[in-house]
């Protein structure tokens, strides 16, 4: 089983920059990718960034240049950079990790930028 842990969230004005960060623990060796997704308040959940063990990308076409998924060392980290923030990337960030059982879901961390 794993578990997930996010922080980074916050205020920030648009135009600014966050860093998000997922720390895993338990059976993290089992996990295949990580990714973040967000989910706004009335909205359903969409997915922002994954990347595999392997290190292939994919971002939602709404965040592409502007966020950037990395692992840390080992298996067991993920950050995301979020740069030039707009009101529409307000959201709660959730982390989540795929492994052949499933995916795991971090509790969320919110961002909210402001106008």
């Amino acid at each position: 089983q794993v578990q997930l842990v996010e922080s980074g969230g916050g205020l920030v004005q648009t135009g600014g920059a966050l860093k998000l960060s997922c720390v895993a623990s338990g059976n993290i060796g089992s996990i295949s990718a990580m990714g973040w997704y967000r989910q706004a308040p009335g909205k359903g959940r969409e997915m922002v960034a994954t990347m595999a063990d392997g290190g292939s990308e994919n971002y939602a076409d709404s965040v592409k240049g502007r966020f950037t998924i990395s692992k840390g060392v080992g298996k067991n980290t993920a950050h995301l950079d979020m740069n030039m923030l707009k009101p529409d990337d307000t959201a709660a960030y959730l982390c989540a990790a795929f492994t052949s059982r499933g995916t795991t879901w971090g509790q969320g961390t919110q961002v909210t930028v402001s106008s």
